[in-house]
């Protein structure tokens, strides 16, 4: 395949020739037809999301939102749980209780008495089930059901629940038109069929877990492991890398000791980082850990933050800035489905944060554009580079000033074309 009339960035305006994958020319304009004409838009490398759940973003298609910013409030919410037909099963996601509170089988009994519902935090670690579903999954006898409330068992809840259609396709699709290229799927306990479930992806995937991608670790401070306990899980693993999932002050604190004494590898990952205090910034550093965090969700969360976070990790939340100043490497994912699946919107966060955690806009680009199995390594288009593109409508310039999916014109990966031809 040929490109012609792109910008390439340290090349200028150039054409570039694709071949068996990889990108087998870079050069001046000729006066050959292209299979491709790029007007002078940027060609950069393919997205890549480092941290995501793509089977329960697939699910996103056969659910209904009912987080703060679709449901508002305690009438929208019931107005969204008693929507489609009586009887039929209702799976809501992106709840927070700022909508209607503390939530368990009464109070959704309350709301939809008529059909089995079942309701997940937006955390994605709880799901409260009504009476109604309870009863049609055969969990509402011998003690069990309980309150409705079940933290962290979605394994065993799959099996009682009628099978949820995955867009998995829809997925893909919208990807591509982000300039989506690749995934890490942060699933934590993912089954060995998961990759072939997705493989109908047209993205590049790594899934934490499987193959020689990072173990993943869930920490919960409920069933904290002490550091002794952390260190000889990671230690039983290794030579391989460890991705640990870290949403508290107590949790990062256990995985830095469990990692000074096992040791730390190359590639071993913090997923999130959600609170990450300044002293341990040194430690950070010292370990060569990198940082996969998500700098939007201050942005999209500031108001339910502000009440449910302690003051005194209010300004240690999802540091970007502070932890490249560190000198500790660094990507970033979107969470999706928990949070926002759009790259570009994830990206015009990191540049308005506030605190002193903004970044400056290439920057803010260049957390996407890391490596899948070392995601702080940032990519280059070059000659013999994998073929994973992004081409723009506009020069890279205003493309950063714009900072907008509108901007990506197609997507390649391996050097087919995966958007849908203009």
């Amino acid at each position: 395949m040929l490109i012609t009339d792109v910008e390439v960035e340290g090349y200028g305006r150039v054409d570039v020739r694709l071949g068996a994958g990889r990108v087998v020319g870079i050069g001046r304009p000729g006066a050959r037809r292209g299979d491709v004409d790029g007007r002078g838009g940027a060609l950069l490398v393919g997205l890549h999301d480092h941290h995501v759940h793509l089977a329960a973003l697939a699910a996103e298609a056969a659910s209904v939102r009912v987080g703060p910013a679709e449901a508002g409030d305690r009438g929208g919410l019931v107005g969204a749980l008693r929507s489609g037909p009586p009887g039929e099963w209702v799976r809501a996601v992106g709840y927070h209780e700022s909508v209607a509170g503390e939530l368990d089988r009464w109070v959704l009994d309350d709301f939809a008495p008529d059909r089995p519902v079942r309701v997940q935090h937006r955390s994605g670690a709880l799901w409260v089930w009504n009476s109604a579903a309870l009863r049609a999954a055969g969990l509402d006898g011998g003690g069990d059901g309980g309150d409705g409330r079940f933290w962290r068992e979605d394994e065993r809840l799959r099996g009682f629940t009628p099978p949820v259609r995955l867009d998995l396709r829809g997925v893909g699709a919208r990807a591509a038109a982000y300039g989506i290229t690749g995934f890490t799927n942060a699933d934590p306990h993912p089954g060995q069929d998961l990759p072939g479930l997705l493989s109908v992806l047209p993205q590049r995937l790594v899934v934490l877990g499987i193959g020689d991608a990072p173990v993943k670790f869930l920490l919960d401070d409920a069933t904290l492991p002490t550091p002794g306990e952390l260190a000889a899980s990671v230690a039983a693993v290794r030579p391989r890398p460890v991705a640990v999932h870290c949403v508290t002050r107590v949790q990062l604190l256990v995985t830095l000791l469990a990692l000074d004494e096992a040791g730390p590898v190359a590639g071993d990952r913090i997923e999130h980082g959600s609170v990450i205090p300044a002293e341990t910034l040194p430690w950070l550093a010292r370990l060569g850990v990198t940082v996969v965090t998500q700098p939007h969700f201050p942005v999209e969360r500031g108001r339910e933050y502000a009440t449910d976070v302690d003051p005194d990790d209010q300004a240690h939340l999802y540091r970007c800035r502070s932890l490249a100043e560190a000198g500790i490497p660094l990507a970033v994912g979107t969470d999706a489905p928990y949070g926002s699946a759009d790259p570009w919107a994830v990206m015009r966060a990191a540049v308005e944060r506030s605190g002193g955690e903004a970044v400056d806009r290439r920057a803010a680009l260049d957390l996407f554009a890391g490596e899948p199995q070392h995601p702080c390594r940032t990519r280059r288009l070059a000659v013999g580079s994998v073929a994973d593109l992004c081409l723009l409508h506009v020069p890279l310039t205003e493309a950063l000033d714009l900072m907008s999916a509108d901007v990506v014109r197609a997507t390649f990966v391996g050097g087919r074309r995966i958007t849908p031809h203009e």
